[in-house]
């Protein structure tokens, strides 16, 4: 069941808020939503990741033969270059 929720914000925040729910294919209710229900998700005793972290876990695809260490060697060598 759905409950309206009156909040005060700043203008930027909520202009910046409704690109960032647009440009994402959501509404700014669910993204709020979304943001509460990561806060107050329990955290569980051996693990150090927050809900947050863990709700985007699995965002990314990686390919198979993806070699962790070799790209990060490579991002490196770049850096210091």
């Amino acid at each position: 069941m759905s409950k309206k929720l009156t909040v005060s914000l700043d203008q930027t925040i909520i202009e910046k808020a409704k690109l960032y729910a647009k440009s994402n294919n959501t509404s700014l209710s669910k993204l709020i939503e979304s943001y509460f229900n990561s806060l107050t998700q329990p955290a569980s005793k051996n693990s150090k990741i927050t809900p947050l972290v863990e709700s985007l876990s699995g965002v990314i695809e990686l390919p198979a033969d993806y070699d962790e260490k070799k790209e990060y060697a490579d991002y490196i060598m770049k850096k210091y270059k």
